[in-house]
Formats: structure tokens, sequence, C-alpha cells
């Protein structure tokens, strides 16, 4: 790839939220060690190609870098901090990796919430590996990749709550305390188990169905569906 088809002031980074039934992750990348005390971790990002939209160039960054494809990405927020990739620590890799490492770098936000066992991702171009990070564990990321996945995991909450994306995680059928347990991990917080119910039931978030559990050890409970009808 040529200097000529990359835009130098113009990045997109994503923030792939994992989720697990128990926990809720983030996908990181170490970038490749060019004999600095400290490897470098950042979240799969990289500049715009001229003649690419920021949705295709988000789509093509985080194939290249993890191998991960079919991921739905929503673009978040912008951020153009002058200073944002001038930061001693990330001065090695950008002379090493960048064709203009002094060039301001305006980065675009990408997230998307996926099941972690239906994807695995795989290192490839400029990152060493790439793994899932706890998202109470992240540690300190290049440039202000810190700051990106603290308001990409806002949005993510936001859009949880008023358009129910991520709802998709749960299995067909349901039960309400599976409902519930999912909210708490997104939303990091307990929630009162009769306050939810009476919350749901009054959103008409689920449809109620004439099944249960089947195959469990304690007295079995009602399964629910996602409510798709429109008021």
């Amino acid at each position: 790839m040529s200097a000529a088809q990359i835009n130098p002031n113009v990045s997109v980074d994503c923030v792939v939220f994992g989720f697990d039934n128990e926990k809720l992750n983030v996908l990181l990348i170490e970038q490749k060690d060019l004999g600095q005390t400290t490897k470098q971790l950042a979240l799969p990002g990289d500049l715009v190609l001229q003649e690419e939209s920021l949705d295709e160039a988000a789509s093509r960054v985080l194939s290249e870098l993890t191998h991960l494809e079919g991921i739905t990405l929503q673009q978040f927020q912008a951020f153009g901090d002058p200073n944002r990739v001038k930061n001693v620590k990330d001065i090695a890799w950008l002379q090493s990796y960048r064709e203009n490492p002094q060039a301001r770098v305006i980065t675009v936000g990408y997230f998307a919430l996926v099941r972690m066992d239906e994807f695995k991702p795989e290192a490839s171009s400029f990152a060493e590996r790439v793994f899932w990070c706890e998202m109470h564990e992240v540690p300190e990321l290049a440039f202000d990749h810190n700051s990106i996945v603290t308001q990409g995991l806002e949005r993510l909450r936001e859009s949880f709550t008023n358009k129910q994306t991520g709802f998709e995680l749960l299995p067909e059928k349901f039960t309400l305390n599976q409902l519930q347990l999912l909210h708490e991990i997104i939303l990091d917080k307990p929630l009162d188990k009769r306050n939810f119910r009476k919350k749901v039931m009054k959103e008409k978030l689920v449809v109620g169905l004439d099944e249960k559990q089947k195959g469990v050890l304690h007295k079995p409970a009602q399964l629910f569906k996602l409510n798709t009808v429109e008021d």
C-alpha cells in the first residue's frame, strides 16, 4: 500500500466489546516489538485510505489486524485533540510505522458488541498479539485509546438502554433472570429483581411463553422472547 493511498490525518479505531455470559471484555492488540522497553497495547485502528468511506475503513482495519469479519460496527464519536498522538510513549512506534509521524491525526471511533464464542480473533499486520481484556483490567493504552474505550462504553450502555442494542446476545428463549444478568453485566451495576421485572413488563420488552426451562436442577422458570411487535 503506497503512501499516496493513505490519508495521513484521519484514522479509525474499533472498540469491540465481547460478552461471555459472565463479564464484559474489550478487544486489544499488542503492537509488534520495536525494541522498546514496554510493548504498546492499543485498540485495533489505523489510517483511512483516500478512496474509502469511514465505515469501509473500520471494517477493513478490524479485518486486517484481527481477522474479525461480519461484525456490525457503529460510529460513535470523533477524537481530535491536537496532541492525541504526540505523547512520548507513542513516538517510536509512529516513526517506525507512519510515513508522516508528526502529522495531526483525527480518529473516528466505532463500537460493537459480540458474543466471544462466535469470533476467534487472530493477530496480523502490525499486531503482534490480539486478545480479550476484561473491562475492569484495561491497562494504559497507546495514544488516547483509554478515553476512546471509556466513551465507547458510555455509548454502548446508552444504546443498550434506549435501543436494545445487544439484546441479540440472549438466546431466542430466555428467562427474566438471564435478561437481568445481561443488563447487570453491561451496565455494571446490580439491579433490584422486583423493580427490574416491573419495568420490563411495563415497557413490554418481552413476551411470555407457555414454556418453562428444561433440564435444570432448580425449579424451572418461565421462558420469554423479545417483543418485536411495534406499537
